[in-house]
C-alpha cells in the first residue's frame, strides 16, 4: 500500500518503507536484523563507504534502518530523509532516494546469492549489544517485563528486537533465507511526505520497486486483542537489581470499548487519567501525595493495553499502587471534572496538531492509522478529540481491568 502525502510545508521530504510481518518470538530478532545488514551495501555500492558518496551528492540523504512493533505486528524496512526538490539545484533527489532504498532493500551486496558473512557477523554483535543494553533504562525495560510476564502465551510478549538467544543461532545462509522468504511474503506499506504528486511518487515506487518477489502473503498478521484479564485478580510479578530507585509498572486491558475502538476516546481518557501534565495520578499521586518520583500512563491501541509506568521508594510500593487503582476507580465512577476533561481534550488535540510540523512525526501517524484502519489526518483527529464527553471517559474507564503488575526494586546493595 502507498500513502501520498503531498505538501509544501517542509523543505524535506520522508520517505518509508516497511515489510509487515506477525511478531514471532523464533524470529523476531532475524527480522530485526534484515535492514542492518542490508544497510552495509548494495550490488552497485558493495559498501557503507559508497553510499556515504551517494548520500552526499543527494544533498546529504539519509536512509536509515527501522524496526517497529504495533501489537503483534513486527514492521522492518528503511526510512528516508532529503531534501525537497526545489530547494536544491540539482532536480530529481526524490526519485534517486526512492531508487537507492529500493535498491537497499532489493538488491543487497551478495556473493553466491548469499548476504554476505562479515557484514552479518558485524551487525548480529551490534543488534545484540543493542538488546543487552536494554537494562540499563530501567523505566523502558521494567515495562517490557511487565508485558513479558502479563502476556506471557501471548506473541506481544516479544520485544521488537527480538533476543539475544535466538540472534546467537542465526548465520548469514539462514539469515538469506529468511529474508529472502520475508519478502516474498510480507504485505508492504510505503509513505512518501512531500512536495511531489501521488502521481510522481507512484511511478517512481514503481519502477524502484518492480522486481520485489510476490509469493502468498502472510495469512494472519492481526494483532490478538484480549479484552479481559489473564485471572480473576492482578498476577504480581517482582525482581531485584542493584537500582537505588523502585520502577513499578501497571498493565492493564482496556476491556469492552476494543469490540470497536475509538481512538478519540482512548487517548482522551488516558490523557484524563495518565497521559497528561493534568492528568489524576501526575496531580494525585505524584503532586499530591508525593507517593512516587513519576508516574504517567500509557496506551497500544492496537493492543488494547493500558500501562502505567512510575518510579517509587521501595517502602512506598503499596501505598503507590493502591492509589494508581484508586485513580482509576476515580474515573470509572464519574469523578472527572469539566476542568480535567478540558485539559484532557486540550493536551490530546494540541499533540495532535503538532503531528502537522513534522515529516517524520506524519510518517508514524499514518503508518499506525494504516494499521487500524482509520482514514482521517491528525487535524480530523484533533476535531474527534474535542468532542468526546464525560460520559464516553467514564465508560471506557469503567471496562478497563487491571492485570498484571510488575515490581523492580533493589537487592540491598544500591547504586
Amino acid at each position: 500500500m502507498l500513502t501520498c502525502l503531498k505538501t509544501n510545508k517542509f523543505k524535506t521530504g520522508c520517505l518509508s518503507v516497511n515489510l509487515l510481518t506477525r511478531l514471532k518470538k523464533n524470529r523476531a530478532a532475524k527480522n530485526a536484523l534484515i535492514p542492518y545488514v542490508l544497510k552495509q551495501g548494495t550490488a552497485s555500492h558493495p559498501d557503507m563507504e559508497s553510499i556515504m558518496r551517494l548520500t552526499d551528492e543527494l544533498y546529504g540523504a539519509s536512509v536509515t534502518p527501522i524496526v517497529r512493533k504495533k501489537g503483534e505486528i513486527q514492521a522492518i524496512g528503511f526510512f528516508a530523509d532529503f531534501a525537497e526538490d526545489s530547494f536544491t539545484p540539482q532536480a530529481e533527489i526524490t526519485r534517486r532516494v526512492i531508487e537507492l532504498t529500493g535498491e537497499l532493500l532489493l538488491f543487497p551486496n551478495t556473493r553466491g546469492g548469499l548476504l554476505l558473512p562479515g557484514y552479518t557477523d558485524v551487525e548480529k554483535e551490534k543488534l545484540s549489544e543493542q538488546i543487552r543494553g536494554r537494562v540499563n533504562d530501567k523505566r523502558a525495560y521494567s515495562i517490557q517485563r511487565l508485558y513479558e510476564f502479563m502476556c506471557a502465551g501471548e506473541d506481544y510478549s516479544t520485544d521488537k528486537l527480538g533476543t539475544v538467544e535466538e540472534l546467537s543461532s542465526v548465520n548469514y545462509r539462514k539469515l538469506t533465507s529468511h529474508y529472502k522468504s520475508l519478502l516474498a511474503s510480507s504485505p508492504i506499506e510505503i509513505f512518501y511526505c512531500g512536495s511531489s504528486g501521488p502521481a510522481e511518487i507512484e511511478n517512481a515506487v514503481k519502477y524502484a520497486f518492480e522486481t520485489l518477489p510476490r509469493g502468498d502473503s502472510e495469512r494472519n498478521i492481526a494483532t490478538d486483542v484480549r479484552m479481559s484479564a489473564g485471572a480473576d485478580k492482578p498476577r504480581v510479578f517482582s525482581e531485584e537489581m542493584d537500582v537505588s530507585q523502585g520502577k513499578l509498572a501497571v498493565g492493564f486491558r482496556l476491556g469492552g470499548c476494543m469490540k470497536k475502538p475509538d481512538p478519540a476516546k482512548i487517548r482522551v481518557f488516558n490523557s484524563v487519567y495518565g497521559g497528561s501534565v493534568n492528568s489524576k495520578l501526575f496531580m494525585n499521586v505524584r503532586e499530591k501525595l508525593s507517593l512516587c518520583y513519576f508516574a504517567s500512563s500509557g496506551t497500544d491501541i492496537h493492543k488494547g493495553i493500558m500501562t502505567v509506568s512510575s518510579g517509587i521508594d521501595f517502602d512506598k510500593y503499596d501505598a503507590a499502587l493502591s492509589e494508581i487503582l484508586k485513580q482509576l476507580d476515580a474515573v470509572a465512577e464519574g469523578n472527572v471534572t469539566d476542568e480535567e476533561l478540558k485539559a484532557a481534550k486540550k493536551s490530546v488535540a494540541s499533540d495532535l496538531r503538532l503531528i502537522c510540523d513534522s515529516p517524520a512525526a506524519l510518517e508514524a501517524f499514518y503508518f499506525d492509522s494504516n494499521l487500524s484502519g482509520t482514514e482521517y489526518g491528525p487535524f480530523e483527529a484533533a476535531a474527534l478529540a474535542e468532542e468526546v464527553t464525560s460520559d464516553q471517559v467514564v465508560e471506557i474507564a469503567s471496562g478497563v481491568v487491571c492485570d498484571a503488575v510488575y515490581f523492580l526494586k533493589g537487592d540491598g546493595v544500591g547504586s
